[in-house]
Formats: structure tokens, C-alpha cells, sequence
């Protein structure tokens, strides 16, 4: 049988006010001798004491518990992000609850309703592009809530972002400096404003490097459907452009499926082709040792999305309202994917 307050109180021949004061770090502000605090502190630990966090929450209206929505837990960037979020939530004293929304918008409303039906005291999320309503509801209610990876550019909510235009115009000028002259580009999810950030980069390094943009090196699939249309879209690719000699992946995801088409059409694309992409996994080190990676700075992304959270946690105890924050994060480039 667990051991309860009662139980402490009882063998000390303190009271349970004492006891439940003690342990829930109130003891000096209740001016409890630190003598009779140890004692109790001692008692906890012999008789191996549980707190009932849910009868602490109803008293407290606090569950110091964290929501966190990712698009896919499989992919190696979210997975990653939710690693180093729970890292720093547990530095914090918060626990952590994550789900998956499979890039559907009526499962992420779902998970947002049973977030919040949970109490969780705030909530991270990759969204949706149809999220909005309820995400505006959220902010409207001051729920502290932070979006990452992606956001909605008409509204006011906390977000994490890194600066996709760049980080595609840098990938794609290094391939243009190792000689690619005509260079496809592989996308998907055009509706998002981060993709349309990281084709404007691939666009303008083009550009800049006096090269055309050509509509016949756009390469885009469905995010429902990317692994059966890679082929027809890069079959396509080869058909109208011969000459390609370069791909740029706005995904680490498309890259792998279209090393999936390399393998499958007998293409060696470590001769005479140049490669980038954002984010990167360490099978490219042998698949593609001379590909160009934006490294994705995913620890500052969880460590900050965590800390901003937080801090709106605490200014909604203290009834203060915390300005919202628009952080934009900077990408990395190794010279060479050993580095990653």
C-alpha cells in the first residue's frame, strides 16, 4: 500500500499540515524549524514516499506537464527536437507528453483538445497548415504555446524558425562553386511559408550565380504520396533536362527517396553531380560523403522552445503577459559531412 502523508505524520507525531508542507518545499515560508524538516524529508525517503501528482495539480491548477506535437516521430529532425526538449523540460521540473499528428490537421485538433483536456501547462508544435483556428483560439486564451520549424505568418504567437532562405542560397551557391550549372530542385508541401523560403533561396543563388531558373528543374511531390511520385518526378527531371548535373533537396526526407531512384536506375551520383540539403543524416556520410548539408541547429530549437514556453508558464502565474517572441535560427554548413 503507498505510503501516504498521513502515514509520515503519524510515525514523527507531527501534523499532516506539517508533513504536506515540508515536501512540497513550503517549509521555511512556514517558518517549520529545519530540524523537523530533515526529519520529515528522512521519513520520506525510509518509508518511500510518492507524491499524488494529480491530487498536487487539482490543488495547485498546475501539472508542470508539457505538450509536444510533431509532425512524425520516425523522422530523425522531430525525434531529435523531442529528445532535446524533454532533456530541458526535465532540467526545468517539467515532464513531457508527445504526440505524432501525421501531418493531419482533424488528428493534431485531437491532440491539441486532449493537451489541453489534460491540463498540460503549455504546448510546443510543429503545425499543421490548417492548425490556425484552433492554434488562434489558444493565443486568444493567452495559453502558452510555441510553435517550431514552421508558423503562420498573420499570427501573433511565439515561433522558432531558422532562416530558410539562406540556408538554401548558401547550400546552393557551394554547389554552383564546385562547378553544377544545372542544378534541380526537390520539394514538397508548397503551402508552407518554410518551403517557400527554401526554393527563394535555391532561386536567388541561382540567379546570383548567373544561372537560369528553369521550371523544368522543379521537382515537387505530395507529402502523402512522396515515396511512389519521387520516380515520375525525377524520371521527368532527367527527361527534359539531360544536361543536370546537380540536386538540391529542401528535405532530408526526398533526399533519401531519391538515392532510393539512384540505386533503383543505376545512377552513380558521386560522379558528376553536385548535392545539397537541409538537415542531414548520418547515412549520407556513405552515400554521399561530398554532399553539401545546412545542418539544422535542433538543440537551440528545443532548448529555446522549452524556455520560452516556460516563461509564459510564469507569467501566467504571476497574471503578467509575456511578449511574444519570433526567434529566427541560423543553419551551419561542415565543410564535409564527417562533421556532422
Amino acid at each position: 500500500m503507498a505510503t501516504s502523508l498521513k502515514d509520515i505524520a503519524e510515525k514523527l507525531n507531527v501534523s499532516k499540515t506539517t508533513v504536506s508542507w515540508t515536501l512540497s518545499g513550503q517549509g521555511d515560508k512556514k517558518h517549520i524549524g529545519r530540524e523537523t524538516q530533515e526529519r520529515v524529508l528522512q521519513c520520506a525517503r525510509e518509508m518511500n514516499y510518492q507524491p499524488n501528482l494529480l491530487a498536487r495539480s487539482l490543488n495547485s491548477g498546475q501539472t508542470n506537464t508539457l505538450g509536444l506535437i510533431i509532425p512524425d516521430i520516425t523522422d530523425s529532425f522531430y525525434s531529435t527536437i523531442a529528445r532535446q526538449v524533454e532533456m530541458e523540460a526535465e532540467k526545468r521540473g517539467y515532464s513531457l507528453m508527445i504526440a505524432s499528428s501525421e501531418s493531419d490537421q482533424e488528428r493534431e485538433d485531437r491532440i491539441l483538445s486532449l493537451f489541453c483536456a489534460k491540463q498540460v501547462d503549455g504546448i510546443i508544435i510543429a503545425p499543421t497548415r490548417r492548425s490556425k483556428v484552433m492554434l488562434s483560439n489558444l493565443v486568444k486564451r493567452h495559453f502558452p504555446l510555441v510553435s517550431i520549424d514552421r508558423f503562420f505568418t498573420d499570427l501573433t504567437m511565439n515561433s522558432i524558425t531558422v532562416n530558410n532562405h539562406d540556408a538554401s542560397r548558401n547550400v546552393v551557391r557551394g554547389m554552383i562553386k564546385r562547378g553544377a550549372r544545372h542544378i534541380a530542385i526537390l520539394t514538397t508541401n508548397p503551402h508552407l511559408f518554410t518551403m517557400n523560403e527554401r526554393r527563394r533561396g535555391y532561386e536567388d543563388a541561382l540567379r546570383e550565380g548567373g544561372l537560369e531558373v528553369t521550371e523544368t528543374l522543379y521537382g515537387e511531390v505530395s507529402f502523402d504520396n512522396y515515396e511512389e511520385e519521387i520516380f515520375d518526378v525525377m524520371d521527368r527531371i532527367y527527361h527534359q533536362n539531360p544536361r543536370v548535373d546537380g540536386f538540391f533537396f529542401t528535405t532530408h526526407i526526398l533526399a533519401i527517396e531519391v538515392f532510393r531512384y539512384f540505386f533503383e536506375r543505376g545512377i552513380n551520383v558521386n560522379e558528376g553531380y553536385q548535392l545539397g540539403c537541409i538537415h542531414g543524416i548520418s547515412a549520407f556520410k556513405a552515400l554521399a560523403p561530398g554532399m553539401r548539408v545546412a545542418r539544422m541547429p535542433v538543440e537551440e530549437i528545443g532548448a529555446n522552445a522549452v524556455r520560452i514556453v516556460t516563461e509564459c508558464i510564469d507569467c501566467g502565474r504571476r497574471k503578467e503577459r509575456r511578449p511574444f517572441e519570433r526567434m529566427v535560427l541560423e543553419c551551419t554548413y561542415p565543410t564535409d559531412l564527417s562533421e556532422m
